[in-house]
């Protein structure tokens, strides 16, 4: 009888291990893995402190202005919304952009030809600050909420904030020297800068984007928008203009790269268990040449523009034609920046000034007007 041989079989089954945790990512190029311009799931939610800052001291700042424009008893009545009380405007006849009047924002240092004859120096500071009117601050502060929130969420407060004042303080310069008879006040120069440091951020990264003309047109939008409501009373269009190069070349300067890399298979994050792969981004500075370059024309331009309005240079002299991207014609004011001259003659009850320039004259219904008010009407009778 043949015996039987059974062969026994031994299978050892080993616990399986859990995925092991990795920080490890595989770059691949941009074109692999592009993203929207406006994206909201790829943008890291960060504080956006720095714009909301600049945002309430620009509206403390107009408050103060209105205050100490006190139309109510200073233009005796005649204000537009008289309900705001102290805080009413002038007359739209005067302040179309529902403001203060010019010699207000005289006081609280706007910038004019005058004041950098006589080295008053410090309006180059506070410049910046002051916005023409109601609507230009509305206008103003909408945009830089758009245009600022967007750009503090991708590449930091800190950057975007010195590019807000860098351009702001450029943007003055640069309207130095253009300055002429009338206050003026240059609040758009830090926006502009901003939607300069925006544009170079698109064109930096030009490839990484899907939504390059609708970021462009965006662009473009806030651009016209604002430039011409620059060309109303009081708002300086070529603070624009400087903010707007400076802010152009400081983002091609300090303004890194986003790049979308990919997380290895079978590899994952340490909040990403169990995911195959995930989209990260990854901020990189490069191409350190163009950007020296670029750091290097701006030092170059702020410099010169400095160096032109601490000589007291005026470019108005070699550039006829400048005047008419800052004002447009109306016959509700006057681009002709030559000072203003009023005869005056004071009743028991009235006053009537009469303009030496053109002949007009307008009778008042009172007589104690502080001679910076008589200015502000004798100008408004001449325009």
């Amino acid at each position: 009888m043949a015996e039987t041989t059974k062969s026994d079989t031994h299978v050892d089954i080993k616990p399986a291990h859990p995925p092991r945790v990795s920080f490890d990512f595989i770059e691949y190029p941009i074109g692999e893995h592009k993203a929207p311009f406006f994206r909201s799931g790829f943008r890291q939610r960060r504080d956006t402190w720095i714009i909301s800052l600049f945002a309430i001291l620009h509206i403390v700042a107009f408050i103060w202005t209105m205050a100490i424009n006190n139309c109510v008893e200073k233009s005796h009545g005649d204000c537009a919304v008289k309900v705001l009380g102290r805080l009413s405007f002038q007359p739209l006849s005067e302040n179309p952009l529902l403001g203060p009047s010019a010699s207000t924002l005289d006081i609280m240092g706007a910038l004019q030809r005058k004041s950098l004859i006589e080295h008053l120096n410090w309006r180059l500071f506070t410049f910046p600050c002051l916005h023409a009117g109601f609507v230009h601050l509305l206008v103003n502060l909408v945009s830089v909420m758009f245009v600022g929130i967007l750009l503090e969420q991708e590449f930091r407060s800190l950057r975007i904030g010195m590019i807000y004042v860098l351009s702001g303080f450029a943007g003055s310069l640069f309207a130095a020297l253009f300055a002429q008879g009338s206050p003026q006040v240059g609040a758009s120069g830090a926006l502009f800068g901003l939607l300069g440091a925006m544009l170079s951020g698109l064109i930096w990264n030009w490839k990484l984007y899907t939504d390059k003309l609708a970021a462009l047109a965006f662009i473009c939008f806030i651009f016209v928008v604002n430039f011409v409501l620059g060309m109303l009373p009081f708002i300086d269009n070529f603070a624009s203009i400087g903010g707007f190069m400076s802010g152009m070349l400081l983002g091609f300067a300090v303004l890194y790269t986003p790049r979308t890399t990919q997380v290895a298979h079978n590899k994952a994050g340490l909040f990403d268990y169990g995911i195959k792969s995930s989209a990260r981004l990854k901020q990189k500075l490069d191409k350190p040449i163009h950007r020296i370059v670029a750091l290097l024309v701006f030092v170059l331009m702020f410099s010169g523009c400095l160096v032109a309005v601490l000589r007291g240079i005026n470019l108005n002299h070699y550039c006829s034609w400048c005047r008419s991207v800052d004002c447009v014609l109306s016959n509700r004011w006057s681009c002709n920046e030559a000072t203003s001259f009023c005869q005056t003659i004071v009743s028991e009850s009235q006053m009537t000034l009469t303009c030496v320039a053109n002949g007009n004259f307008r009778v008042f219904p009172f007589t104690n007007v502080s001679p910076a008010r008589t200015g502000d009407l004798c100008s408004l009778i001449c325009s």
